[in-house]
């Protein structure tokens, strides 16, 4: 037996959330969370969605999530939109409360109280990429054979990891430069075209301050590409 559903107030979602807290950090610091707000920020025009949904869409079991939705709704990441009453128990419909998440740069200065908090998140966003990418390469749903070269069809992979010695001018201006394409990106805005697909991009960059007493010019290691 099922009722229809009382609308509640539903979350304000912004545009852009500003993360700088140590509770929202230790909350997106869990693939399975962030996989979680990635299922309700990208549902669009289908809205709200209940915990059975979700579920469904990440292919895990629903009485799993419930406590990591509960955490995503305590530190205000989501929110319930929408409940109704199915054979005498409430059910609800969580719907994301911003489109986008940035994480505050200062807390990863030197003394932040927030610093592993928000490395922890780094380090679960990682893991989310790699959790995707297998399921996705098992599924034989991704190329990394296609050439690159002009005029080549497929969905070209690219996979590249070097370690390079470059001055602090220079790694800025290499920042800058990935900046520019995710700006780019953004400008451009998703495509609606019919053949379009889903990329995901996922960049690291950093610099590492050699250890007093030590020359890093004798940390050299191999790059991979493919």
């Amino acid at each position: 037996m099922s009722t229809d559903g009382a609308m509640v107030a539903a979350p304000a979602v912004l545009k852009e959330r500003r993360v700088e807290d140590a509770a929202t950090l230790k909350a997106l610091a869990d693939p399975l969370r962030l996989a979680i707000l990635d299922v309700l920020m990208a549902a669009g025009d289908s809205g709200p969605l209940t915990a059975k949904e979700i579920a469904a869409a990440l292919d895990e079991p629903q009485t799993k999530l419930y406590r990591h939705i509960k955490q995503l709704e305590k530190v205000g990441l989501i929110g319930v939109a929408g409940t109704r009453l199915v054979s005498g128990i409430v059910e609800s419909r969580y719907a994301p409360a911003q489109a986008s998440l940035r994480v505050a740069p200062e807390i990863f200065a030197p003394g932040s109280p927030t610093r592993v908090d928000a490395y922890d998140a780094l380090l679960a966003a990682m893991d989310r990429v790699r959790i995707d990418f297998r399921a996705h390469a098992v599924a034989d749903r991704i190329d990394f054979g296609t050439s690159r070269e002009a005029g080549a069809t497929g969905l070209p992979g690219m996979f590249s990891h070097f370690t390079y010695r470059l001055t602090p001018e220079r790694m800025r201006r290499l920042r800058r430069q990935l900046d520019a394409i995710f700006d780019e990106l953004g400008a451009e805005g998703e495509s609606d075209a019919e053949d379009a697909v889903e990329a995901t991009l996922f960049t690291l960059l950093y610099g590492v301050r050699p250890e007093q007493g030590t020359d890093s010019r004798t940390d050299t290691r191999p790059g991979t590409e493919s």
